[in-house]
């Protein structure tokens, strides 16, 4: 898969079952590696600005991102700060001596239960799609990427958007599951299949340019390096610095759809928690008409360094340990076939 030509994904001897362990690996090595990052985020703004109760923020594990309501507010959250925090790395160090190194992995479980599904689905898919689309567009067939990349992330959000929505009231309301099943049954009685998937329009706003972006850059970053440093095979620094900047440019081009997302995120998670019907428009051009009144344009670009932050370490650990992976089987069935070749010739 490098060089100016890479080899499509279906013909150079990985198949799709070790595709998906490859992209499994990468979420939970993800997961394990920004989740931190996040917990520490969360704990600084916890102090800076105390979160009350049926306040709402939104948590990332470098995969995905997930609303919080604090039911409690600081007083009983999981997130409180047993003291003060004069930085970064003075928060890191007082968590663990506080309450030790497992806190910084605060709230992961039940977020993986999604990421590494949806993970797994998007990567496979893509490597698939951009195989055969390779194939198909002949002279386009440099911006199959592209393509693939959009249309892997349509089909893995529209498949995990109805557990999100689960997941959403799961953490917002304390309910059992059979009240959750009661809920989801009244919502699809009285608004029919498609309120499963409220809330799509926005996420794809924002996944799919995203996704278009960043495999197009990553695979022209790639080629480019292997090329550069003459091997045939991207090198785990290839495919880190490749995914690092490609996540970089993607994540700094779609941040104004993420801000959209974040705020509807947060209004609807605090209106569940208060038990309100959500009056105001949520469409996403009325969402960006009340942020750039609220705060201009540059409203639009609020958390720019933060998402930076954890958008390019998570691309860059996911994407280098996903063609770590594929390298690992491709060899591995490489030895398999030269195996009998050889008990053949002799």
């Amino acid at each position: 898969m490098s060089g100016p030509s890479p080899a499509p994904a279906a013909s150079d001897g990985i198949t799709p079952l070790q595709q998906m362990v490859a992209s499994c690996s990468g979420a939970i090595l993800t997961s394990l590696f920004v989740t931190p990052l996040d917990v520490v985020k969360i704990r600084l703004q916890a102090q800076e600005n105390p979160f009350p109760k049926g306040k709402s923020f939104v948590y990332c594990n470098g995969l995905m991102d997930h609303i919080c309501v604090c039911e409690n507010g600081n007083t009983k959250a999981w997130y409180k700060a047993p003291s003060h925090f004069n930085g970064t790395m003075d928060a890191f160090v007082k968590i663990v001596r506080h309450e030790g190194i497992k806190a910084l992995w605060s709230g992961l479980p039940p977020t993986l239960v999604m990421a590494v599904p949806a993970t797994v689905i998007y990567f496979t898919c893509y490597d698939q799609l951009c195989a055969v689309l390779r194939v198909r567009m002949g002279d386009w067939a440099q911006e199959a990427p592209l393509l693939a990349g959009a249309i892997a992330r349509v089909g893995s959000s529209t498949m995990i958007s109805p557990l999100e929505l689960i997941r959403t009231k799961l953490q917002s309301q304390k309910q059992s599951y059979r009240e959750l099943t009661d809920c989801i049954r009244a919502a699809v009685q009285s608004e029919g299949w498609l309120s499963l998937w409220r809330g799509l329009g926005p996420t794809l706003l924002r996944d799919v340019p995203f996704s278009a972006m960043y495999w197009y850059n990553y695979e022209k970053s790639k080629s480019w390096l292997c090329e550069r440093y003459n091997t045939k095979e991207p090198t785990l620094a290839v495919a880190f610095i490749s995914g690092a900047v490609s996540g970089s440019i993607a994540s700094t081009v779609t941040l104004p759809f993420d801000v959209v997302k974040t705020r509807r995120q947060l209004e609807l998670g605090e209106l569940q928690a208060k038990n309100l019907s959500y009056q105001v428009s949520s469409s996403t051009f009325s969402v960006m008409s009340r942020i750039v009144a609220q705060g201009g344009f540059g409203g639009l670009f609020a958390g720019f360094l933060p998402r930076l932050i954890r958008v390019v370490p998570a691309c860059a650990v996911m994407i280098s340990t996903y063609e770590f992976g594929k390298a690992f089987f491709r060899k591995h069935n490489q030895e398999r076939l030269r195996g009998p070749l050889q008990t053949r010739n002799t």
